[in-house]
């Protein structure tokens, strides 16, 4: 069944593409997704097909991003979305335990939904809280250091209704809710935004650097943090202060010309200048051996496209101002005509013939069959018995 989505989610598409240049609209691919997400509650077809209507792709280039993600759901998701890490630090400290508890207490596996679509199980790899350990998320805020029966207390509330306080972060949101400002759009519930320190596990070293007086030499922990502003004055300030600093240009006409001897030439005899036709000798090529000086590539193409002509072997159509570009060339330093390159690949495939379905390629056809004549007379070349044979082709 086709989705309309609604006036509201368009007027929010069209904002998050106006927060990208023109040219690189495709950048607001992952916030477009998650507004979708926000509407239906997963990426459906349909969400695909809008973004690439909005976007100007094709339905292939956004499903290869929303399958590369997983915060992007393929199927419908329930209102919590509860993670639970099973990765190598939470799975000493119990996570296993949590997950295996939590998924025989709702009866749904891994990536599966409660019957009445509260709630979605998932087993994560890591959720980057290890001094926390074992933890689990629900729509990716934090509940710390739980254990089987703490979690089954979350998830049971929160299929009564409730709204269990994490235990670091604002108060808890549906995942249409989170997926409003993944997309990158305040939520103005109350509540929905907290201010939250770092908890003890986190500051644990720290607290041992201050006990130990371990310090880094020259830091001072209440040194401000400048504006922008403060820092571009501060910069500009810093440059006009080495200009000042520079030494004025000695005039080339007043540098005395010393003799012969190394003794300076009488007042008032400048050296001479050069004439005109004496030109500076010819930088050398870079180590490179590009044959011609690296410049930015024209704008107006894409990066497909200019690494398509930067790696075309015909010399006719190379670009040679593309980087790295190096226009092959024969001793005598001429390129060769258009085509050349093709027609030597014809011939090195014409005299490389693909090997045969009888013999891996770069085998000779000869030694194989004289191994294979001597298996069958059940002597090798030494003169050796069947069983012999048999060993010495094991060796072999």
């Amino acid at each position: 069944m086709s989705v309309v989505f609604t006036d509201e989610t368009r007027e929010r598409a069209r904002e998050i593409i106006a927060r990208y240049p023109a040219d690189r609209s495709r950048s607001a691919l992952l916030p477009l997704l998650h507004l979708v997400q926000a509407e239906e509650g997963y990426v459906s077809p349909a969400g695909v097909a809008f973004c690439a209507e909005v976007l100007g792709l094709n339905k292939a280039q956004v499903g290869a991003v929303a399958t590369f993600y997983t915060m992007y759901k393929r199927k419908p998701t329930g209102d919590f979305l509860v993670s639970v890490c099973t990765n190598t630090m939470c799975n000493v400290l119990g996570g296993q335990e949590v997950y295996d508890t939590l998924a025989e207490h709702l009866g749904v596996g891994h990536d599966e939904t409660t019957a009445d679509g509260t709630i979605t199980l998932e087993h994560a790899e890591c959720l980057a809280a290890c001094d926390y350990g074992p933890v689990m998320t629900v729509n990716y805020d934090f509940f710390d250091g739980v254990d089987a029966s703490t979690a089954v207390g979350v998830v049971d509330e929160l299929r009564a209704g409730g709204r269990p306080m994490p235990t670091r972060g604002a108060r808890l949101c549906t995942l249409k809710e989170m997926a409003v400002q993944l997309a990158g759009f305040a939520d103005e519930r109350d509540g929905a935004v907290a201010d939250g320190g770092p908890g003890e596990p986190t500051l644990r070293g720290l607290r041992l650097a201050q006990q130990h007086g371990v310090s880094v030499p020259g830091f001072d922990p209440n040194t401000p943090i400048r504006s922008k502003a403060e820092a571009d004055k501060a910069a500009a300030e810093a440059k006009a202060k080495a200009e000042a600093a520079k030494p004025a240009p000695v005039e080339a006409s007043a540098a005395p010309v010393k003799g012969g001897d190394g003794a300076s030439a009488p007042t008032g005899v400048t050296e001479p200048a050069k004439p005109a036709d004496v030109t500076e000798p010819a930088k050398p090529v870079d180590a490179t051996g590009s044959t011609t000086r690296d410049v930015k590539a024209p704008d107006d193409k894409s990066p497909q496209v200019r690494t398509a002509e930067t790696r075309q072997p015909d010399a006719g159509t190379a670009v040679p101002d593309a980087p790295g570009t190096k226009v092959p060339a024969d001793r005598t330093g001429t390129a060769p005509e258009a085509g050349d390159a093709r027609a030597a690949e014809a011939a090195g495939v014409a005299a490389n013939a693909p090997a045969g379905d009888g013999k891996p390629a770069g085998d000779e056809a000869g030694a194989q069959e004289r191994n294979l004549t001597e298996a069958k007379a059940g002597t090798d070349a030494d003169g050796a018995g069947p069983a012999d044979a048999n060993e010495t082709g094991a060796q072999k």
